[in-house]
C-alpha cells in the first residue's frame, strides 16, 4: 500500500505530457511515404495507376520530431531534402540520396559534420543553428555552392572562413555572405550555362539506363 504514493511527485512535473507526446521518430521509408512519397513505397497498381504519378524530387519532413535518419532504399530521384527543425543528432545514411542537390538540416542537434562525402552533387547545405563545435572542412562535399553554418560554435574557429573557402573550390556563399573573387564565381561568370547543363546531364545520366531498361 505504501508504494501508491510514488506516482504523485512524478505527475506533478508538467513536462511528462510533452515527453509522452514526442518520443522521437526515425526517418524511414514509411514516414516518407506517409508524408510525401506513397508511390515510392507502394508498388504501382495495374490499370488504376497506369497514368503513373510523376516521381517527386522534393521531400519535406521539417518539424516532424525526427531524431535519427534510418537506412533507406536508394532514392535517386530525390534532389531536395528538408529536415530542418527536428531533433537529429547525427548526419548518417544519406548515401541513399546520391543525386541530392539541396539539404537542410537547420535547427537540429548535430554535433559534427560527417558522412556527406557520398553526396557528390550537393549544391546547397544548411546546417545553421546546430551544435557543431569544430569543423573538418574535408568532410564537406566539394560540389557545394552555398553553405550555412550560422549559429554553430565552429564559426568562431580561428581562420574558419579561409579554411572553408580554401577547401570548397566552387563555393559562392558562406553563412549568407558572398565569397569574393572565388574560383567558383569566375567559372560561373565565364560559362555558367554550360556548367549548369553539365550538372544536369550528370544528374540525369544515372537514371537513363535504368529507365531505358524498364
Amino acid at each position: 500500500g505504501a508504494g501508491c504514493c510514488w506516482p504523485g511527485p512524478h505527475h506533478f512535473g508538467f513536462p511528462t505530457d510533452r515527453e509522452q507526446m514526442s518520443p522521437g521518430v526515425t526517418l524511414t521509408e514509411s514516414l516518407m511515404a506517409t508524408r510525401n512519397l506513397p508511390q515510392l513505397v507502394e508498388p504501382p497498381g495495374p490499370a488504376s495507376r497506369s497514368t503513373e504519378p510523376l516521381s517527386p524530387s522534393t521531400v519535406r519532413l521539417d518539424r516532424e520530431n525526427i531524431c535519427a535518419i534510418g537506412r533507406l532504399q536508394s532514392l535517386r530521384e530525390i534532389h531536395s531534402l528538408y529536415l530542418q527543425q527536428n531533433k537529429i543528432e547525427k548526419i548518417e545514411n544519406l548515401g541513399c540520396f546520391p543525386n541530392l542537390r539541396f539539404l537542410s538540416l537547420a535547427g537540429n542537434r548535430i554535433r559534427r559534420v560527417e558522412n556527406l562525402q557520398p553526396l557528390r552533387h550537393l549544391r546547397v547545405l544548411d546546417l545553421s543553428h546546430n551544435r557543431i563545435q569544430t569543423l573538418d572542412p574535408d568532410e564537406l562535399p566539394r560540389s557545394l555552392r552555398l553553405l550555412d553554418l550560422t549559429g554553430n560554435e565552429c564559426t568562431h574557429q580561428h581562420g574558419y572562413r579561409e579554411l572553408v573557402v580554401g577547401t570548397l573550390p566552387h563555393l559562392l556563399q558562406l553563412d549568407a555572405q558572398p565569397i569574393c573573387g572565388s574560383m567558383g564565381e569566375e567559372e560561373e561568370e565565364g560559362d555558367s550555362s554550360s556548367s549548369e547543363d553539365e550538372d544536369d546531364e550528370l544528374l540525369s545520366a544515372p537514371s537513363g539506363p535504368f529507365t531505358a531498361g524498364k
